[in-house]
């Protein structure tokens, strides 16, 4: 059974610490060869626009737009639909490869055999 990991992220730049380590656990799963689904909710949403990543910044941490084109590349990205919805984000204000979707394929994803779900 392979494994993978679905991560959803609550915090952006009003949580910088936190926003950050969900990111970078997503890239370093990715590396080591686990399947990664990373879910952007709440402020974090904002990361799916094209340049926001480049402005989060934080002393000792990987640059956020390396982790997050690291998911891109190798995993999921998906915004969450109410959270989009409240930032008055569509499809087509988002990064190539984003997605936008809602609890129900959040929740699908997370009980799939073999999937362990993180929230930050």
């Amino acid at each position: 059974m392979s494994r993978s990991l679905v991560i959803k992220v609550t915090a952006g730049e009003d949580d910088p610490e936190r926003c950050n380590q969900a990111f970078t656990v997503a890239a370093a799963a990715l590396a080591s060869g686990v399947g990664v689904s990373l879910w952007l909710t709440g402020e974090s949403a904002w990361f799916a626009v094209p340049g926001r990543a480049e402005e989060f910044s934080l002393p000792h941490a990987a640059p956020l737009k390396d982790l997050l084109d690291a998911v891109l590349a190798a995993g999921r990205v998906t915004v969450c639909t109410q959270c989009a919805a409240r930032r008055e984000l569509a499809p087509g204000d988002l990064l190539d490869g984003v997605r936008i979707a809602g609890a129900p394929s959040f929740v699908e994803e997370a009980v799939q055999d073999g999937a362990q779900a993180l929230v930050y």
